[in-house]
């Protein structure tokens, strides 16, 4: 049985994360770390409510004895300028899995990336630029187990706002374009399948791109 921390699971892939563990078998408790409360009572959720991702020195508690992490955070580019995108991509990422590599050494830490993370830190592109510099950051730690999921777009499954023109329109157009280039994307619902699998089992990967993720 296995101990889960999550943060992200108010996003579209973390919550659908969260609620395939509480339902799912194999899981004893699932802590979630999170800035506003999930609307969800159940009795393997540990919901911590905190304000301040860079700093859990009054959580660390809740980062011990935990098997696996599933890391959601994440910012559609435009969204924030581009010094709050680097703090929120980057910076989020090194204190969150610094803290819990000191408190749960042994964990599989399961990070969502990107298609396009630049393992070189060079791109021209915000996205994939900091992507990839906290990708590496990951690496770094040495991690017992480290597994990068680099999706293109994600399709939702569930309808939802968009947060931009270039993702309504990308809704619309997916299902046929996926049809011709079935690696644009890959559906919500597929990917956290995916991440839950790789966490819960383990994989052969330390990077999935996106067409492993539709496997």
């Amino acid at each position: 049985m296995k101990n889960i921390i999550i943060t992200g699971s108010n996003g579209m892939i973390g919550k659908l994360i969260m609620l395939n563990c509480l339902s799912g078998e194999g899981v004893e408790t699932i802590t979630s770390i999170t800035r506003k409360t999930l609307g969800i009572k159940h009795p393997k959720l540990i919901e911590i409510i905190h304000a301040d991702f860079l700093n859990y020195s009054g959580i660390e508690q809740h980062f011990k004895n935990k098997d696996v992490c599933f890391y959601c955070i994440g910012v559609y580019t435009g969204q924030v300028q581009k010094k709050e995108f680097k703090k929120i991509t980057v910076t989020y990422t090194k204190v969150f899995a610094e803290t819990l590599k000191q408190n749960s050494p042994n964990l599989s830490f399961c990070f969502l990336s990107g298609q396009g993370a630049d393992s070189s830190e060079k791109s021209s592109i915000l996205f994939a630029r900091e992507k990839g510099i906290a990708e590496n950051g990951l690496i770094k730690l040495k991690f017992k187990s480290l597994h990068i999921f680099r999706p293109g777009y994600i399709y939702p499954v569930t309808p939802r706002a968009e947060p931009n023109l270039s993702y309504r329109i990308m809704r619309v157009l997916y299902k046929p374009v996926s049809l011709i280039f079935p690696n644009v994307g890959v559906t919500s619902v597929k990917l956290a399948e995916k991440m839950m699998e790789v966490g819960l089992n383990g994989g052969d990967k330390l990077i999935y791109e996106n067409k492993d993720l539709r496997i």
